[in-house]
Parts: C-alpha cells; sequence; structure tokens
C-alpha cells in the first residue's frame, strides 16, 4: 500500500465573483511523477485579504504578535462622520429628492452638501480633502475628484432641479392650516461683479460697510426645518418679497390654508392691508415701537398691562379680527434699560465738552457737534438741548450750549422696556393666545438657521463663485446641507438634553461631528498582506450612531 503524504495548504481562486479558499494536499504521484490534488474543503464568505492572511497561517509564514513588523497601519483617513451623515441623508430619501434615478452628478452633489458640514471651504478645498476623507469614495466617486466634474457641473444640475426639491421638501414638512415661517438676511461678497443682476448695494446686515450683497429669503415650517430658499438682488427691501413668497406657497406648494409668520420689517401696515383679503392667509407678526406708542396714545393698552408671566390680549377696538398679544420679557427689559443709561452718560460726557469749550464760537459750529455727537449714540429725544448768545462775552458771535435730560420721556421709556406686541389676525378658535405669541417666537428657528449658514458651521461665505447662477446654487446646496444638519441635531436631542450646563457642557454639532471623525478607515499591514480596517466605535460613538438611526 502506497502513503500519499503532502502539506495542507490553501489555494485561493480569483476566478469567480467573489473569491474562494480551497483546502487541499497536494503530493507527487510516484508511478507518474505529476502532481495530485485531494480537496478537503471550501473556505467562502472571507475577502481576498482575510484568504491570503489564512495562506499566510498554512505557510507558517505569520510573524509573531511582538514583532514590530507583525501589524502596521500605512495610512488613515477620516470615514465616521462622512458614512453616518450619507446615511442619515439616504434614511430621510435625500438622494432621491435631489433626483429619482442615481446619477452621477447626484453623488457629487451629496458629497458637497455632507463636505458643507464637515470640511467648509471652496469646493476645490473639498475636492483636495480627497486624500484625507472616504467621503468622495463613499459617495461614489472614484479616485481624485474634479472640480468642474464633480462640482461645478453638478451644482448647474441642483439649480436646475431647484423648484422640484423644494415642492418635494414643502410636500415632506408643510400641511393645509401650518405655520410658515419666513425672514430674509443679506451676505456680503468681495471682489468685482460688473456684470452680476442680483451683486449691488443695499442695507448690510452684516455691517459690512463698502461691499455689494445679495439678499436671501428662507421658508422653513414651524420647527424652524427649512424647506425653501431664493436669491434677491442685494438692494431688495424685506416687505417686497412677501406677496411673491405667499403666492409661491399657495400656487406651487398647494396650500390653500397657511399661517404666514414675520418680523416688523416684513409685515408691515402697508403689506397687511394688500394681504388681509386673501382667503386662507393669516399672518402672525409683531408692532413697531411707533405703532405700539399709537396704541398707548390712543389709550387702547396702558404700560400695567404688560406682565412678564401672563400675556394679555387685546383686540383693536375699530377691528375685532387684529388681534394684540401684550408680552414683557424681563431679561431684554434690564438690557434695554442698561443699554440707555450708558449711552445716555456718554451723551451727557460729551455734551459736557461740548459746553466747556472756552473759545469762541458760531451757532453752526456748536449746533454741528450736538448733531455728531446725539447721532451717534442715537439718544436724542431724551435731551433738549439750545444754542444760545452768550451774554458774558463781547463778541457778537460768542454762543454756549445750554442742555439737558428730559428725566420724564426716560421714565416713560424705560416703563415700556422689554415690552412688544405681537399682532395676528388667526382666529381664536384656531389658535389661543399663547399659541400666536409662541408662533411668532418660532421666527428664532429660522434666525438659528442663518447662524448656522453665515458664520457657525456651514461657514456660506465667502462665496468664491462669480456667476448669478452659480452664486445661486451654492446658496440652495447650502440650505440642503442645513436641512441635514437640522435633522442630525433633532435626532441627538437626546444627547444635548442629558449634556451639562456652563463649564460642564459639552455637546455641540461641531463635537459631534469631531467625535465621529475619529473613527478612521485605516489601511493596514499585517504580515506582508494589506488591507482595510474600520475603527471600532467606543461606547459613546456607538451610541451617537444609534440615535442618528432612530427615526424621529
Amino acid at each position: 500500500m502506497q502513503t500519499r503524504r503532502g502539506n495542507l495548504h490553501l489555494e485561493i481562486q480569483t476566478s469567480r465573483k467573489n473569491p474562494v479558499g480551497l483546502l487541499r494536499t497536494t503530493f507527487r504521484e510516484k508511478s507518474t511523477g505529476k502532481n495530485v490534488h485531494t480537496q478537503h474543503g471550501r473556505i467562502t464568505g472571507c475577502s481576498l485579504d482575510q484568504l491570503k492572511m489564512l495562506q499566510l497561517a498554512f505557510r507558517q509564514g505569520v510573524i509573531p504578535a511582538d514583532s514590530p513588523e507583525a501589524f502596521k497601519v500605512l495610512s488613515s483617513r477620516e470615514f465616521g462622520a462622512s458614512h453616518a451623515l450619507l446615511d442619515l441623508a439616504k434614511d430621510l430619501g435625500l438622494h432621491r429628492m435631489l433626483y429619482s434615478r442615481s446619477e452621477p452628478w447626484v453623488d457629487s452633489v451629496l458629497a458637497m452638501v455632507i463636505g458643507r458640514i464637515v470640511y467648509q471651504g471652496s469646493k476645490l478645498s473639498l475636492c483636495n480633502q480627497s486624500p484625507n476623507t472616504c467621503l468622495w469614495e463613499l459617495c461614489g466617486i472614484e479616485g481624485s475628484p474634479d472640480v468642474e466634474e464633480h462640482c461645478y457641473e453638478p451644482l448647474d444640475r441642483l439649480l436646475q432641479r431647484q423648484t422640484a426639491i423644494q415642492k418635494k421638501l414643502a410636500g415632506k414638512h408643510l400641511k393645509n392650516g401650518c405655520l410658515v415661517l419666513y425672514d430674509i438676511t443679506s451676505s456680503y461678497l468681495e471682489g468685482e461683479y460688473e456684470g452680476s443682476k442680483i451683486v449691488e448695494f443695499g442695507y448690510n446686515r452684516d455691517k459690512k460697510k463698502g461691499h455689494k450683497q445679495i439678499v436671501i429669503g428662507l421658508l422653513c415650517n414651524a420647527q424652524g426645518c427649512p424647506v425653501g430658499v431664493e436669491v434677491f438682488k442685494g438692494s431688495t427691501n424685506d416687505a417686497t418679497t412677501v406677496n411673491d413668497k405667499i403666492a409661491e406657497l399657495r400656487k406651487k406648494y398647494q396650500l390653500e390654508r397657511v399661517v404666514f409668520v414675520g418680523d416688523r420689517g416684513m409685515l408691515t401696515a402697508a403689506r397687511l392691508d394688500d394681504l388681509r383679503d386673501i382667503a386662507g392667509l393669516n399672518t402672525i407678526s409683531a408692532l413697531t415701537h411707533h405703532q405700539l406708542a399709537d396704541l398707548l396714545r390712543r389709550n387702547v393698552i396702558q404700560p400695567e398691562l404688560f406682565d412678564e408671566k401672563n400675556i394679555v390680549e387685546i383686540s383693536e377696538p375699530d377691528n375685532d379680527r387684529e388681534r394684540y398679544c401684550l408680552c414683557r420679557n424681563p431679561v431684554t427689559a434690564k438690557s434695554e434699560t442698561e443699554t440707555r443709561k450708558r449711552l445716555l452718560k456718554l451723551s451727557e460726557e460729551g455734551l459736557e465738552k461740548i459746553a466747556d469749550y472756552t473759545y469762541s464760537t458760531t451757532v453752526e459750529i456748536l449746533g454741528s457737534r450736538v448733531g455728531k455727537l446725539l447721532a451717534k449714540y442715537k439718544m436724542g429725544k431724551f435731551i433738549i438741548w439750545e444754542v444760545v448768545q452768550d451774554r458774558d462775552r463781547k463778541k457778537s458771535k460768542a454762543h454756549v450750549l445750554k442742555w439737558r435730560i428730559d428725566e420724564e420721556k426716560a421714565e416713560r421709556e424705560e416703563a415700556l422696556d422689554g415690552c412688544y406686541i405681537v399682532r395676528s389676525d388667526v382666529p381664536e378658535e384656531a389658535m389661543d393666545t399663547n399659541e400666536v405669541v409662541a408662533g411668532y417666537k418660532a421666527l428664532g428657528g429660522v434666525e438659528r438657521a442663518f447662524r448656522s449658514l453665515k458664520t457657525t458651521l456651514l461657514e456660506m461665505r465667502p462665496i468664491f463663485h462669480k456667476k448669478d447662477e452659480r452664486i445661486k446654487a451654492h446658496v440652495f446646496m447650502c440650505m440642503l446641507a442645513y436641512y441635514l444638519q437640522w435633522h442630525f441635531v433633532e435626532r441627538l436631542r437626546p444627547l444635548f438634553a442629558g449634556d451639562g450646563t456652563g463649564k460642564d457642557r459639552r455637546w455641540t454639532v461641531e463635537n459631534v461631528i469631531e467625535r465621529l471623525a475619529t473613527i478612521r478607515s485605516n489601511r493596514v499591514s499585517a504580515n506582508g498582506v494589506e488591507f482595510d480596517q474600520i475603527t471600532e466605535a467606543d461606547d459613546e460613538q456607538s451610541e451617537i450612531l444609534r440615535l442618528l438611526k432612530q427615526v424621529t
């Protein structure tokens, strides 16, 4: 009987769709001189790198674990934050809102939207991040992305789809009879925009004098989730955008009934007159200081009605549909009082210096100096002043300044510090007093969106694009990034709610992103075999990922 001996080894076959490992013994047949294989089993379900590691083990080629050559990390790229945000975007159906079919430009837009949250900066800088992050690879872009092909061209396609995408967002987050929050802001630009039809000088809310700008209008639902954005010319006035925006809600988004919420500058008295007869439309806004003073003058309200704890509601005597909700914020009251006292003190010090001027001067010179001072501190309504001739001096053009603080007017103003009036024409059976005030306060959600878009996490500016269409597409892409960020925050509310306060506070959106970004995709070499290994999430990271997968 002939004994057949051979070494057990693993043979890897890669001709199939998935690699297969064959456990074999090979020996030489003495009579024929040929190699004969005996197969003992198959190994399936492993990657090629895993099979290679097993192959090394059968060859006894594994280096001892304590050897420095046994395990090496060759490179490491960010994985966790990009992967989590991509999963969230797909869970929300954002990729299907962009376009119903999977196309390369959709993948590129998703990469730019997620990149705006994780990596702020220009489109070119995001492309240059590809060696440092798995973002582009996760979104289906192999190799090094090209800024023209993977950023600018997809932006053009995105702008073409803006109306359709916003219809889907509105259909998901708005319904008949709901509150719609609307506000506008400005964003300044730098450089030359000679051929632009939207970059113009206007009222700059960023206090950047000498810069042209664009105006951005944002629509949100009652919870502050964005559903639409529009870019206007830089010289656009707030109130002039309202009519078109309401028409958009009714015609494009098919909302027959809506409660439109805007601030004082948006829903002016003239604008409200235009909107009064539109069926199914109600509004919530706040009165200007001048309108509040008019109600006091007509004795419709009294200062003592403003209460810090209870909201008093009064109807307009000439129009019982017009509801006034009287509110007082103690924090704002304290701030306004302290600010006025500080500015009055500075005004007094400045007036004393002007009055102590010892050299002869004219009425015009003194008046000019007083005017500049009062314009600087804006306290002119509380100061009574005049320039009179100094009879103690012989020169005919010798004049002095006489002034005093109108204490009575200052006290009346202080009594109204922190007071504001929310006005609405929503029927009482639809919304009670507290709901009306809460609806107006919800505008803070739009303000938070603007802060996030412009200055904190998303850093929409500086805007590097020079073409009007690209500027519009960039703003829309940033809005979609905020849409994703908004849902990111909503799902992590339990994490933020359990956080500490003050110096014990730990969690912010930025910190969560940083924690997830420490989950890396590592290129590893072990015993000469290279493979990719994802960092195992710790308990804290696992909890964040669990919350992000919760459907709220």
